[in-house]
């Protein structure tokens, strides 16, 4: 993982908002095929992440997950157009995020004690001045 890093929320109104969580939710569903599937590698329970989606399917004039219905193979869920670009968006705006938080830490980062030897051997050091 790289450092620093910064999470971010969007918000689109009250009680609407897009964060990491959700954006992975939907990056797996796109990935598995599945709600379920995708609740399980995010370790969370099924209806827990199929009230996010119904949340996020509320919060857009037009669903960002549709279902499938079955087939040979059953049921699951795809991700829709709008679905699609907001993860894209999103992705956008965490990147463009992670640049201006580089530009604008410059002097501080080499500030930032790495590491928790570095931590402990920093408070050590503050304790004995």
């Amino acid at each position: 993982m790289t450092y620093p890093k910064a999470s971010v929320r969007i918000e689109f109104g009250p009680e609407q908002r897009i964060g990491p969580g959700k954006v992975r939710l939907l990056e797996l569903v796109a990935e598995t095929g599945s709600i379920s599937a995708a609740a399980r590698e995010m370790d969370m329970s099924y209806r827990r992440a199929w009230l996010l989606i119904d949340e996020m399917n509320h919060m857009f004039k037009e669903p960002v997950i549709a279902a499938v219905t079955g087939g040979a193979h059953g049921g699951g869920a795809r991700l829709t157009e709008v679905g699609e670009n907001l993860i894209a968006a999103y992705r956008a705006v965490e990147a463009d995020s992670m640049q201006i938080l580089a530009k604008r830490l410059g002097r501080v980062l080499g500030q930032v004690a790495r590491g928790t030897g570095e931590k402990a051997e920093a408070r050590g050091k503050a304790r004995k001045a």
